[in-house]
């Protein structure tokens, strides 16, 4: 049976990007493939980015993004869901494949251009967060990794560091496939300022676990089709990032009278988003009720992540020493 790794990032609240990106894929495959599911809260590639990692704040968003995770669906009990560093086998890893990288392929990532760029001082974690990930995933010999378009130079990488491990020690590692989310849509910033990303920013991000009062407020204010200045302007919804958000959350019937109102200005912007807000409401308070649940039982989280770490080390364990005894470490 394949076994499927991916990783997400406490940097923030999650938001219905992340949703409809990857956490229903997350349960989707989990439903799947049960135990050979690995995902992970990786924190450690959270304190590559200064901004965001905060330390008074990095536990609890730690401890939040399982609660996320856990409350649109992810049954512990069925995957491997863990914290990174509660595994320390990814930092050996990481550090073996760091010297089988060349720096050079390594600035070629895209994002780490992107990134580096906005800082004045670019710290070497932000250079090696590809061998990092490539640690991740190759330490449970994952073969199937569930990512966004914007990882594939990663993915890439991480078949390369897999191909010069074997050359170089014997065969050890499959070479990872990506699987992209075919459902998920690029969804666009509350803002209207490209995609919707923690990086930007609450204010471009409508977080799943966010009061809907917060999220009414963003969507009031929310830019639609520059062309309807006045209310009897007719419009085109395939250019208003709230028609969107209601491919997201409404029925069909709502979508379709929303998309007539809009080039007949039959209804108004504002009408068009109260309607879209009930269908937010319908489909976030289900999950916004499971993790006010969760939250009051913090020890059946940290219990549920203790022993998906337990069993995530119980696969990286003999796989780290079969890997420490190919490159010749002294063994005891």
């Amino acid at each position: 049976m394949p076994r499927v790794f991916s990783g997400i990032q406490p940097t923030g609240e999650p938001h219905i990007g992340n949703y409809f990106g990857a956490m229903r894929n997350y349960v989707r495959l989990g439903e799947e493939f049960g135990k050979n599911s690995l995902y992970c809260v990786v924190d450690l590639h959270a304190i590559t980015n200064p901004a965001a990692s905060d330390p008074r704040l990095l536990a609890q968003r730690t401890f939040e993004m399982a609660v996320a995770n856990f409350a649109v669906g992810l049954d512990p009990s069925r995957v491997t869901f863990f914290v990174q560093s509660h595994v320390p086998e990814h930092q050996e890893l990481s550090w073996i494949f760091t010297t089988l990288t060349p720096v050079g392929e390594l600035e070629r990532m895209t994002q780490y251009k992107d990134k580096s760029a906005q800082l004045e001082s670019v710290p070497a974690g932000l250079l090696m967060y590809p061998a990092l990930m490539a640690a991740d995933i190759l330490l449970y010999k994952a073969d199937t990794v569930p990512v966004g378009e914007d990882q594939t130079q990663h993915i890439e990488l991480t078949r390369e560091i897999a191909r010069k491990f074997n050359h170089a020690f014997g065969e050890t590692f499959p070479e990872p496939r990506a699987v992209y989310n075919k459902d998920a849509l690029r969804i666009p910033g509350v803002d209207g300022n490209g995609k919707m990303g923690k990086s930007k920013g609450e204010t471009s991000t409508i977080g799943i676990l966010e009061p809907l009062d917060s999220i009414w407020q963003k969507l009031r204010v929310a830019p639609t089709d520059p062309a309807r200045v006045r209310r009897t302007d007719p419009g085109d919804p395939e250019k208003c990032l709230i028609f969107d958000y209601h491919k997201l959350f409404s029925d069909l019937d709502t979508i379709q009278t929303v998309d007539a109102g809009c080039r007949t200005a039959g209804i108004g912007c504002i009408d068009c988003k109260k309607q879209l807000m009930t269908g937010i409401t319908a489909h976030l308070t289900p999950i916004q009720e499971r993790a006010e649940t969760l939250k009051a039982d913090p020890d059946f989280v940290r219990d549920a992540l203790a022993q998906g770490a337990r069993e995530a080390r119980a696969i990286a364990q003999p796989i780290m020493a079969e890997v420490r005894e190919k490159v010749g470490f002294l063994t005891l």
